[in-house]
Formats: structure tokens, sequence, C-alpha cells
């Protein structure tokens, strides 16, 4: 009988292996955000002034809505009702903004509608032409301003607003979107004054892209200043859409200092602007009359002996005040400040990172974002205008985005963790308790082979500071075997690749190469992001130099393992991560013995301006540091397989940092691969992303043996 039961048990062990699914590669680079995504509530927002919010059925043809306190839903509407309503067919009923309970603003096509739904009517109040380009909606006035090419128009008039030959361009982000700049128009509180970027690249050299999909072969010719090199001159322009009225502010210093973090006053009386040296060590905040585009008054100026980046427009909490963001004490904090520039108080004294300003109430306090004491994760927080007593809202340990009801007395909070897929639960804050949770997802690799990720930390190469690991292991690791390891790096500023979020923050394509037979490691370095000034602008001046030293210490932890074989290591990463890599081939050669580097800068002066000047300066300023990081001054000392992989339309990365070290390597008669991808830009997307993947993994099982 026992023998029975044992033969049982085995047979429905096997069985239950057998339905055990082996995650493929090509699912396992496109579908992490397809069918392996966790179970979520789609495009959640709160109804203006009630205990409702709206959100997408699972099949995306039902807007429903949900209530705070109860599990009950109801249709608001479908998209079957909203094609009989406008006339157009949507693919899913997109809520741009409520207005009230009966009405919102959605997009079809190329129009946006006012829908109200007891009426069931709808209202055409903006078009646009199918090749517009950047859009931008005010709920305000119901305008919209639209880009096409170097032309800026605002939908309802007849005209363009701006019409600019090919050095300028108007309507579009600046500064290749550095300093937080994410976009080039910007609509006042009232709607009726639209203020955008304007750049002239008169002085920014052409560089020529290689269209191959002409019969002979076309240029596309694009603007890259290189550093050191002619940079844009920027400009904000405000136009007044009712008095077709335009005024123009240049920067206040020299012609090509940069004008960040536009934010208009909450009158539309005045708008401010952080103005930043091309020096990147000294901002000032400059005050403006809007009327005439005169500066009023530089409010408080920042100084810094390695660079100062302001990120965030300033944030007024009511007529008077504002709220400016600074890591002037070495972290990223919120200041309180009278409109005159006179500093009210330092709000928040966190010794983390504070991210994004959500809101604020009537009562009079300020709703933020930040990391927490633990840097790999990010919490909500409020703090009063007036005490600076600060509560964290968000519970559990992990990454939330949160979203508040009109007036700040629910919150709605998704969330995940190395171990949760997703959790979504509501607060009542007014209570500060949990109404309910909205949904707790299963995990969606359930039935897929797979490891898992560890979380821990090491000391940085300064023997003090904590860096954190992230070290995914196959299904079936034996601590008593010897396994080979991937070490995947990026390094570089405005990054951080583990995070306390589902699967470690780490890509699903690593769990496929653990399951053959592989560890995949990552660390991040200082000079990452989201740990403080100190700890990111230690890389000033050498960049890659202190990053390496710490990746030093991530092989000095693996090799403590007693499961790692130290003979096989590998390394991979793109763009910075690019440049680590053939960094650690040539500067730490012989360590690794396979390195598969994408998109990688190979020599800092061939890099942007405004990247590139904040964290190295010049090439004449810093001759030494970018010649130290030049990886054609290295190329001798390979040891091991390289393989450069580049998008050969890369217009952030270009190729000439690629082509000009494979010059080098034939120089010195040293052999190294190179793979190109046609067309693709700074990264390879859609299916050729498989084949890249392909690529990459291939080449580091076959070499690293």
């Amino acid at each position: 009988m026992k023998k029975l039961l044992l033969f049982l048990f085995i047979g429905v062990t096997a069985n239950v292996a057998q339905a055990q699914q082996e995650l493929n590669l090509e699912d396992a680079v496109m579908q992490q955000y397809g069918k392996y995504y966790p179970t979520n509530t789609a495009a959640v927002q709160w109804i203006p002034g009630t205990q409702n919010f709206s959100f997408l059925s699972a099949d995306y043809q039902t807007l429903l809505k949900g209530n705070a306190k109860n599990d009950k839903t109801s249709t608001i509407i479908t998209t079957a009702e909203l094609t009989t309503m406008t006339g157009r067919e949507p693919r899913y009923v997109k809520v741009v903004e409520w207005i009230d309970e009966n009405s919102f603003y959605t997009t079809i096509g190329e129009q946006y509608f006012l829908i109200k739904l007891k009426e069931k009517t709808s209202e055409i109040v903006a078009s646009f032409p199918n090749s517009a380009e950047v859009k931008d909606f005010t709920s305000a006035s119901g305008s919209l301003a639209y880009t096409q090419e170097n032309k800026l128009f605002v939908a309802s008039l007849s005209f363009p607003i701006a019409n600019t030959d090919n050095d300028v361009v108007s309507g579009q982000a600046i500064a290749r979107s550095e300093f937080g700049i994410t976009k080039g128009t910007f609509w006042s509180n009232s709607g009726q004054i639209l203020a955008y970027y304007q750049k002239d690249e008169k002085y920014v050299a052409n560089y020529p892209l290689l269209n191959i999909d002409t019969p002979t072969g076309s240029l596309k010719s694009i603007k890259y200043p290189m550093a050191g090199q002619g940079s844009e001159k920027p400009a904000v322009v405000l136009f007044d859409v009712g008095a077709n009225l335009v005024v123009t502010v240049k920067p206040s210093g020299k012609k090509d200092d940069y004008l960040t973090n536009f934010g208009w006053g909450p009158k539309d009386e005045h708008f401010y602007i952080a103005e930043v040296n091309r020096g990147q060590n000294h901002m000032k905040l400059n005050k403006y009359n809007t009327k005439t585009g005169a500066l009023e008054k530089t409010l408080f100026e920042e100084k810094s002996d390695k660079w100062v980046e302001p990120e965030h427009p300033v944030y007024f909490v009511n007529d008077n005040q504002f709220i400016w963001m600074s890591e002037r004490d070495g972290f990223m904090n919120l200041y309180l400040y009278d409109d005159e520039g006179n500093l009210v108080r330092q709000l928040t004294k966190n010794k983390w990172v504070t991210q994004e300003i959500l809101g604020h109430d009537e009562a009079g306090n300020v709703y933020f974002q930040g990391t927490g004491e633990n840097s790999m994760e990010r919490h909500s927080y409020k703090v009063s205008l007036k005490s600076g007593k600060q509560t964290q809202l968000t519970e559990g340990a992990g990454t939330h985005n949160v979203s508040f009801s009109s007036d700040y007395s629910l919150m709605y909070d998704q969330m995940s963790s190395n171990y949760i897929p997703n959790k979504e639960s509501i607060y009542d804050l007014s209570k500060g308790k949990l109404l309910r949770d909205v949904l707790v997802a299963a995990d969606p690799y359930k039935d897929v082979v797979m490891g898992k990720a560890e979380i821990g930390t090491i000391k940085a190469a300064d023997g003090k500071t904590d860096l954190n690991y992230r070290l995914i292991k196959p299904s079936n690791f034996d601590p008593k075997k010897k396994y080979p390891v991937l070490v995947y790096v990026y390094g570089g500023p405005h990054a951080q690749l583990i995070t306390n979020s589902w699967l470690g923050g780490a890509s699903l394509w690593m769990y496929w190469m653990a399951e053959q037979g592989y560890l995949v490691y990552t660390l991040d370095n200082r000079g990452s992001a989201n740990r403080g000034f100190e700890f990111e602008s230690i890389i000033h001046r050498q960049l890659g130099t202190v990053e390496m030293a710490d990746q030093m210490e991530g092989v000095k932890h693996l090799k403590s393992l007693p499961y790692v074989n130290p003979n096989r290591l590998a390394v991979h990463g793109w763009s910075f991560g690019g440049f680590m890599t053939t960094s650690l081939m040539l500067r730490e050669a012989g360590v690794f013995n396979v390195g598969v580097a994408g998109g990688p800068v190979t020599d800092w002066s061939y890099y942007e301006v405004m990247y590139g000047e904040r964290y190295m300066d010049t090439p004449k300023e810093n001759e030494a540091g970018y010649k130290a990081n030049n990886l054609k001054n290295h190329v001798a000392k390979l040891k091991g397989d390289l393989l450069l992989i580049h998008g050969t339309m890369d217009d952030v990365v270009v190729m000439q940092h690629n082509l000009s070290l494979v010059q080098a390597f034939i120089e010195e008669g040293i052999q190294m691969d190179f793979f190109p991808y046609p067309m693709h830009k700074h990264n390879v997307r859609g299916k050729d992303r498989v084949h890249l993947m392909r690529k990459v993994l291939d080449y580091v099982i076959e070499n690293n043996k």
C-alpha cells in the first residue's frame, strides 16, 4: 500500500512538473508587458467632487465606474455608444480629463470631444491633422496646440503662430530633453496664453545619418551639439490667443544659457524660468512679466562646484507662495518661498530623495512622492505648509503609485514589490485607514519555470557606501554547482536598475538567461539615481572611473560566492551601460571573458553638450578626464571576446562612437565583432528586439566557455 501511495505521489508530482511551462526567449522579450503582465485595473481616474473613479473593462471596450467604499461597478459608456455619439470609432474610451461627474474630454482619431453623459451628446472642441507631431490640449479653454515640422499651430486659428526655417525649431522640447524638460508647450492657467520653447540651432553642427530605404541611399541630417562645440540658443515665446500678441524672452546672461523648468504663476500675470549657465554650475530663478516679457526679478540663485540641475518648475500653493525643489542640502527636498524670492521655510529635511510633487489641498498640505528610507522603494507623503509635519501615506514595502480624489480625502494606491505582482487599495486619508483592497493579482508566472531575484547590499570601492545588487538564480539552482555569470550593467546618472518592485525591476529576458544555467547579476554603482547628490556627483569629470571601481567590488562579491565560476564571467549593457561594458573589457582586461556593448559612448567629446558638459565639463576644461575615459586609448588591452552593436540611425549616441572604436581596433590589429541594426535608433524596438537579444545572449553563451 505504501508503494502504491508513493507511486501515486510520484505520478502527481510528474504531472505538476509537466504542467509547468518553459519560458521562451521571444515571450521573455516581447510579453513581459503583455500576457505576463500582472492583472491590473486600467486607466484609473478619480471623478471630481465624488467618491467614484473611472476605469476600463478588461477588454477596454467599456468605461466603468467604481466606488471607494464598495466593490459595486456600473457602466459609464461603451465604445459602441461613443461611436454613435461622435460618429468616430474609438479603440477604447480614453478619458483625457474629467470636468465633473457628467462630462469629460476624450480624443478619437484627429479630434478632441467634450462628452456629456446625461444629455448623450458630444461636441468637437479641437481638430488636428494626421501629420501633427506634438499635441498639447488644455481643458481650461478647450484649446489645442500642435506642431508640424517647424510650424506651431493653435487649432482654433487658421494660421501657424510660429513658422520658422530649418535652423529654428518651435514648440518642441529643447536642450535634448535634459533638466526635466519633456515638452515644448505650456498653456497658461486660463488657457488663453500659450508659452513655447524655441531654439536656434544655426551654430549647431549638422550630423548625417544614412537612410538605406531609398534606392541610392540618402542622408538624413540632424542637429547634434557635441561637447565643447556650438550649442543651441534658446528662447521662450508667449502667444496670446485672443489678441495675437507675441512676447519673446531670451537668456539674461549668455546666449547659450539654458532656459529650463518653465512655470506659470497662479493668475497668469507672471511666469518663471530657471536659467542655467552653459557650465551648469549656476542657476538663477527668474520672474517675468507676462504682458511685456520683462525680467522683473531674479528671486534666488544656486551654485555648485560640480553642477546645478533644476528638474522641476515652481509649484504654487496659493496666490503668492510656491515650492521649489532643490538638492542644495544634499538631497532633493521641498522649500517654501514667497513670490518675491524670500525663503519662508524648508518644508522637508529628509536624508532621502523627493521625486515629485503630486498636489496640495485646501487645508494647507502638500502631497509628494519620494523614496523614503529605502532608496529602492517609492512612497507617498504629505507635509503641512504651516507646521512642517510630515506623514507617510503609503503602507507596505515596495513601489507605490498613487492618485487622489479631488478633495484629497481618498487615495488609490497601486503597489508592487519583488514578491507582490500587483496590489491595488483605496485609503480614507481623512480617517487614516484602509477602506478596501480593490485587486490582489496572482503571480502571472506561477506556471512558468523560472527563478527568483535576490536583492542585497555590498560596500562600494570607498569601503563605506552601501550599494544595492540583484542576483537572479535558475529555478533548479544547486549551491554545490559552479555557475557562469552575466553581469548586466548601466551605471550612469538618472537610472536605477534595482528596485523593490515586481521581478526586482529586472527584464524578463534575465530570468530566461538564468534558466540557461546562468546567474544574472546587477549592481547600482555610485553615480546612479535616487541616492542623493554626493552619491551621484562623485563621477564629476571622470565618467567611468568610480563606476568601474564599484563594479569591480561587485565582481569581488561574485567571486566570494562558492557557487560562482570565477573564470566564466560576461558583461552586457546598453548606452551608458555599453560604455561601462566596453570600459570593463578594456580597462579591466581579463576579468570578463565576454562583453556585449550596445550603443556605447566611446569618446565623451562625441557626446551631446547638455549631458556631457554637466558631468565632464568641456574637452578643453577637462583634457585629462576626457583622455582617461576615451576608450580608443585602451583598445590594445582587450582580452576575450567583445561584440559592439549599434543602430545605424542612432541620434542619441551617434554611430561614430562605435565606428571610431572599430577603427582603433583595426589599427592595433586586434580582432573583435561588430553588428549594426539598420534604420534603428538608440535602441532596437519592435519585433527586431527578439533578434537583438538572441544575438546578445547567444554571443555570451557561445563565448563564455
